[in-house]
């Protein structure tokens, strides 16, 4: 039981850490939201920049 009392934090940290990095991954940040390759309109990019 004990080690399931550590354990359980520590690899409920690392879901978090994963989710984040993946998060991160998948969705533009706004810093990027311009950049060369994107093919959003730069409208909508400017959008994207006021709503955040």
């Amino acid at each position: 039981m004990a080690v399931l009392a550590v354990f359980i934090p520590v690899l409920m940290l690392g879901i978090v850490l994963a989710l984040g990095r993946y998060e991160e991954w998948m969705l533009p940040s706004v810093e990027n939201a311009g950049t060369v390759g994107n093919t959003a309109d730069p409208d909508e990019a400017d959008a994207v920049r006021r709503a955040l």
